[in-house]
């Protein structure tokens, strides 16, 4: 099977819009391309339907080569869409390659995903909802998925959100994941309030329980902050962790986030 590029807008560029295409910018003089090259074919081969494989002489088109700002060889390219979405440098060992292919590859669900990632952003929460509700369900390991779903349905079932979130250790989304399991875990003492620790803390904890899942943030973190101030080991520091994940849910950029901030580190050192 031929890999060699000759028309590069219509076999690169034009094709990645369709299946992103791995493009291996090599020449016949690079003894560490000689090495690459057998490499990315084997695994197109054994990999080809969710990725193409292509291979551009350098010395036959080094327009191209300078075009994409290609400096040294081996250097290989992730088109997707028309645009370069990856790249890496120099003859990686097989399993390097497989690990970079891994994260490099844009999933099954891409597209879908970004669209509901703009409707998060637009406000657009039900419609979202139901785009990522389509995802997990087809792909339920989509962890990208259940972590953008998570926490659209986490004031509406606690539980799920949390089940959602369940197992997934990637540090990329360990913020929102811990919030949403922090809120979680909150819930289960406005199902049961009997289980709230005694303490001094306690009343003020409840009012900001109250507050927080009527969807009164702000009502919520003034009542955390006193929960800091008066009794900070309440349910082991559970005042600032609930005020963390808030603002972590909310977004730092967020009016209340800004506004209870500096109050919330303030009172963490009274």
């Amino acid at each position: 099977m031929s890999y060699n590029v000759l028309n590069f807008e219509q076999e690169v560029l034009q094709r990645s819009h369709e299946i992103p295409v791995l493009v291996d910018f090599w020449a016949e003089w690079c003894g560490p391309c000689r090495v690459l090259g057998p490499i990315l074919e084997r695994l197109a081969q054994e990999d080809g339907t969710n990725w193409a494989l292509a291979k551009l002489d350098t010395e036959q088109f080094p327009e191209v080569a300078a075009r994409y700002q290609v400096r040294s060889i081996p250097n290989v390219k992730l088109f997707v869409d028309g645009a370069v979405a990856d790249e890496f440098v120099g003859a990686l060992p097989d399993y390097q390659v497989e690990r970079w292919l891994q994260k490099a590859l844009p999933g099954k669900f891409a597209k879908q995903l970004a669209q509901a990632q703009r409707l998060i952003q637009e406000g657009k929460g039900t419609e979202a909802q139901r785009l990522l509700e389509q995802i997990v369900q087809s792909d339920p390991q989509n962890n990208r998925a259940r972590v953008l779903l998570a926490p659209l349905t986490l004031f509406k079932d606690p539980a799920q959100a949390a089940r959602l979130i369940e197992n997934i250790d990637d540090p990329e989304f360990s913020e929102i994941t811990e919030s949403v399991r922090t809120i979680a875990r909150l819930h289960g003492f406005v199902t049961n309030p009997e289980n709230l620790p005694a303490g001094a803390g306690q009343e003020h904890y409840r009012e900001a329980l109250r507050f927080l899942f009527d969807g009164d943030f702000d009502g919520a973190l003034s009542q955390f902050i006193d929960v800091i101030r008066q009794d900070r080991a309440y349910d082991d520091d559970g005042a600032r962790k609930a005020c963390i994940a808030i603002f972590k849910f909310l977004g730092e950029e967020h009016p209340i986030t800004l506004k209870h901030r500096r109050e919330f580190s303030s009172a963490l050192y009274v």
